[in-house]
């Protein structure tokens, strides 16, 4: 029982207040307390356990060759009013003390795509954290890294085998990997693996990204196959990249197999001066894998070949070609040239690439 309050308390309160309070409380103290389980319920519940020479490499032209890179299209947000706050906490960057609904968070995650999206998928308005780097993203319900790539079924197909074609769905799985969600490579390392999946009487096709890798330039770039990130300047919040995308096989040309990747891979980075913002950076990149007919084409058994690649990469500077993708913060000064092309949304998986779209460096309704 609450204890009764001194006399100069009391003189500020009636004592049939004073009463009332009491027997309130105990009763609310009665009515919330926990209560034990009947020997029945207890006996009925139970704990649970601890629980790729075949055809050249056709090589898109330098013009198609050159990545679309989009600002972000920044904008800072107006504060809220105190008041505002204080009656609703959880609309605090964050939400420190964890108020806010937990529906965003905990939304399902996507089912794998199958097919090609009818539209842009849509995400609720919200500031990445670091608690939540795909706040206010589609990609918060997106498959973790390499979860969100599933390979379809192998079938036999033309001359070749169930099982080739198999092996050859795994090294187009490893070159989407090491190429695009490897740590190592998104540090800047040298994709070994990636590499040594792609047919090497690609020789045009290696000595390009051989080079790219050593001395990148705007004519060798490493990021038409790679993402690479400076580590001097911005680093991974967390470990996850949020992935969605399919791949598709069937027949090609003259006996051979085809394999078309179209993946979006989301990186949530901050700046390695100590800054907790948040921003993204959203690539998308395109594949076409060719297992060819080894009794028409000279070509290595166990490797595959990559006729087409193809991207789009979402907020990051402009027109620098020093082999790394540089994201745009919003606190900080733009760096580059000056976007100059259409808005685009990143996110927008439910058109393909065109080959003859615009290169204009651009921005990007979303990020």
């Amino acid at each position: 029982m609450p204890e009764k309050p001194s006399d100069d308390e009391t003189s500020r309160a009636p004592d049939d207040v004073w009463e009332k309070f009491v027997r309130d409380s105990e009763l609310d103290i009665r009515a919330t307390a926990p209560k034990e389980a009947s020997a029945a319920a207890r006996g009925a519940t139970g704990v649970p356990e601890g629980w790729r020479t075949g055809p050249a490499w056709r090589e898109p032209d330098r013009r198609a060759a050159r990545r679309r890179r989009l600002w972000a299209l920044l904008g800072v947000p107006v504060a809220a009013a105190v008041a505002v706050v204080a009656m609703k906490p959880s609309l605090l960057p964050g939400d420190p003390f964890h108020t806010g609904p937990a529906q965003a968070a905990t939304a399902p995650p996507l089912p794998p795509e199958t097919a090609r999206p009818t539209a842009p998928e849509s995400a609720a308005p919200a500031h990445p954290t670091l608690d939540r780097p795909f706040a206010g993203s589609p990609a918060e319900r997106w498959a973790d890294g390499e979860a969100g790539i599933v390979l379809p079924a192998a079938r036999a197909i033309g001359v070749h085998s169930k099982a080739q074609v198999a092996k050859a769905l795994e090294q187009t799985r490893t070159l989407l990997v090491d190429g695009n969600l490897a740590p190592a490579t998104l540090r800047g390392e040298r994709p070994a693996q990636a590499l040594s999946v792609i047919e090497p009487h690609e020789t045009e096709l290696h000595t390009l990204l051989d080079t790219s890798l050593r001395r990148p330039d705007k004519d060798h770039d490493p990021l038409l196959m790679f993402t690479r990130f400076q580590p001097g300047d911005v680093r991974l919040v967390g470990t996850v990249v949020k992935t969605r995308g399919r791949m598709t096989v069937g027949p090609g040309e003259h006996g051979s197999a085809r394999i078309h990747a179209d993946y979006t891979f989301v990186y949530p980075v901050v700046r390695t001066d100590g800054s907790t913002e948040v921003t993204r950076t959203v690539v998308r990149r395109v594949l076409d894998i060719d297992l060819h007919d080894p009794d028409r084409y000279r070509v290595t058994r166990g490797r595959i070949a990559v006729t087409r690649y193809d991207q789009e990469v979402g907020n990051s500077a402009c027109e620098i070609h020093d082999g790394f993708l540089h994201p745009q913060f919003e606190s900080a000064a733009p760096a580059g040239a000056r976007p100059s092309g259409p808005a685009t949304d990143p996110y927008d998986r439910s058109k393909d690439l065109d080959l003859n779209r615009a290169r204009d460096c651009g921005t990007v309704s979303r990020i």
